[in-house]
């Protein structure tokens, strides 16, 4: 009977093979680069089998280890949430809660969110992972984050999704361009403008196409950047305008630059803004 592998093994496998790199990998599970490779090959003994290619001069998982990869990281992502389940039953809020959370929300809606978080429950710890959606979808599903905060729809599967609120769309334009007057623009006024987006990658570009009910080829892209400031200091540039979200604009985004920002004609130009955690969470009541 094969012996039965320990937790700390199972991590050390599933974090070497996202790292793809022993010597990131012992960092990321605050050991030496013996300790792991110590502990995979002792992991690899007790199963009978070769988890990963030797003599590759890249990390590569056999067949057999990229299934152990998978198999260990529902494990431990089970046991995470077996520990849950019984802090909880204690007091809600009561251990560390790891939170997801992308760009085009993060610093507009953070800090009040922190404030309240405090205030009515000062010994709650809460952790925050900023990063592109694609990425938290993948921590999620690891099990290192227990829930997001996200632009939606976004396509996951073996999730619960709860909508929030609705962030709209404003027009924002350098003051004295074409589309800048007190009359409220309809959507149609973007075709054939200059307009800035957030490079591919994030949600918030995908959800302004959407909203407005524009293609690619509908209007002109001179440049894309990665963050909401950097577009609106292009736009107080003259280099296009853009559509900025209300939640940004409300936290004072536009402050000292010479952009101006009204709402569009049409209704319902807006994003969705909500949570997402795993079906399997013990703490939906606490989401």
């Amino acid at each position: 009977m094969a012996h039965v592998p320990t937790l700390k093994q199972l991590r050390y496998l599933t974090v070497l093979a996202q790292e793809r790199h022993f010597g990131r990998a012992a960092k990321a599970c605050h050991v030496s680069q013996s300790t792991l490779s110590a502990g995979i090959h002792e992991l690899e003994r007790m199963l009978g089998v070769e988890l990963m290619e030797r003599g590759s001069k890249k990390l590569l998982l056999t067949p057999v280890g990229a299934e152990v990869v998978q198999r260990s990281l529902g494990i431990l992502r089970d046991v995470g949430d077996l520990v849950s389940v019984c802090e909880l039953s204690e007091h809600p809020f009561g251990s560390v809660m790891r939170l997801g959370i992308i760009p085009t929300i993060a610093p507009y809606l953070l800090p009040r969110l922190m404030e309240v978080v405090r205030a009515e429950y000062p010994h709650f710890q809460l952790y925050v992972r900023e990063s592109l959606s694609e990425q938290l979808l993948v921590d999620l599903d690891r099990g290192e984050l227990d829930c997001l905060l996200l632009a939606l729809p976004y396509p996951a599967d073996g999730v619960v999704v709860k909508h929030l609120f609705y962030d709209e769309l404003l027009l924002a334009t350098p003051e004295g361009h074409s589309l800048d007057c007190d009359r409220a623009q309809s959507t149609d006024c973007l075709r054939g403008q200059d307009l800035l987006l957030l490079e591919d990658g994030h949600c918030l570009r995908e959800h302004v196409l959407n909203a407005c009910r524009l293609r690619e080829t509908d209007f002109h892209s001179p440049s894309q950047a990665a963050s909401l400031s950097t577009i609106v200091q292009m736009v107080a540039s003259g280099f296009g305008v853009t559509l900025l979200p209300r939640m940004a604009h409300d936290a004072g985004v536009l402050a000292d630059t010479p952009v101006r920002a009204q709402p569009l004609l049409e209704r319902r130009v807006w994003r969705s803004i909500g949570l997402m955690w795993r079906t399997t969470s013990p703490r939906s009541i606490e989401f």
